[in-house]
């Protein structure tokens, strides 16, 4: 999925959003409009961030590790794609 240039990676296996919407950072509560493909992308690293912070901090598998080296992907991705955005929702 394509929009103004922008391209989800090859390893993004999230789910795909059709329309965008207005999202809220969970901290502050500002607010940022994402298209579809940012939104798609935002998704994730919240998904994955949740689930990072739920798991045992201790734990070293294999599963976690991934996890781990997409949702940095995930965020470096944001900061090339939308700086403004990132800076608003996830910094």
């Amino acid at each position: 999925m394509e929009i103004t240039g922008q391209k989800l990676p090859m390893w993004f296996n999230g789910e795909l959003y059709k329309e965008g919407e207005t999202v809220s950072n969970r901290f502050s509560g500002e607010e940022y409009k994402l298209n579809a493909i940012e939104l798609s992308m935002y998704d994730f690293i919240i998904g994955a961030t949740t689930i990072m912070e739920m798991g045992d901090p201790m734990s070293n598998t294999p599963q976690r590790n991934g996890l781990i080296t997409d949702l940095r992907k995930g965020l470096d991705w944001f900061r090339m794609n939308n700086a403004e955005a990132y800076m608003v929702l996830l910094d």
